[in-house]
């Protein structure tokens, strides 16, 4: 089982280390606590977990279907955009008056990967195939993964944010606010993407 973990490992943090919807608010959420990855992450697993099960009990091909894309796309898009425009507005007051965004770290979490269809298609191609090298090793074998693949998760957002939230005083006001209009922008991108994504299913 340890070259498969292994795999598991390499793969995990090649998906979670790239810039994301995900990676965009738990920049955001970090400037006011260091626990803003844990909870991201906790928020990202009451999705995941639940769909790893429906995978390995055999429902992959759900996730790929052309509906339940668009629908995600959507909504997904809409609700990411929506993240964004709020980030935007509220950049000058978590940067200069110390204010939170308002909506929590673990809702956005919940939000940026339930709401994201190409998290779920991953999870449908390439997260199936790890899925499926677990089937001999029982409920035992699946629940390891599960844990390693969410650790590797829990490790780089909580990395990435008591790094934000150590030295972001040191960053400047100017720059923290430029850092909001990126992750903003990072996130309203990645929802109008979701929305063309929908749109072209349907045209």
């Amino acid at each position: 089982m340890l070259p498969i973990l292994l795999s598991v490992v390499v793969i995990s943090f090649s998906g979670v280390m790239m810039p994301g919807p995900m990676f965009a608010v738990t920049l955001a959420k970090s400037f006011k606590s260091p626990w803003a990855g844990v909870w991201i992450s906790l928020g990202h697993a009451v999705i995941e977990v639940p769909l790893i099960l429906l995978i390995y009990l055999g429902f992959a091909q759900f996730f790929e279907s052309s509906v339940v894309q668009l629908v995600l796309s959507l909504l997904g898009g809409s609700m990411v955009i929506w993240l964004g425009i709020t980030m935007f507005r509220a950049r000058a007051g978590v940067v200069k008056e110390g204010k939170d965004l308002p909506y929590s770290a673990f809702t956005a979490g919940i939000i940026t990967s339930g709401l994201n269809p190409f998290f779920l298609l991953w999870w449908a191609t390439i997260g199936s195939l790890l899925v499926m090298k677990f089937l001999d090793f029982g409920l035992g074998g699946l629940t390891v993964f599960i844990v390693v693949h969410w650790l590797c998760d829990l490790l780089w957002l909580s990395f990435v944010s008591v790094l934000v939230y150590r030295t972001h005083s040191l960053w400047g006001k100017k720059f923290q606010q430029w850092v909001f209009i990126a992750s903003s922008l990072l996130l309203a991108g990645f929802g109008v993407w979701f929305l063309i994504s929908g749109i072209r299913m349907v045209v």
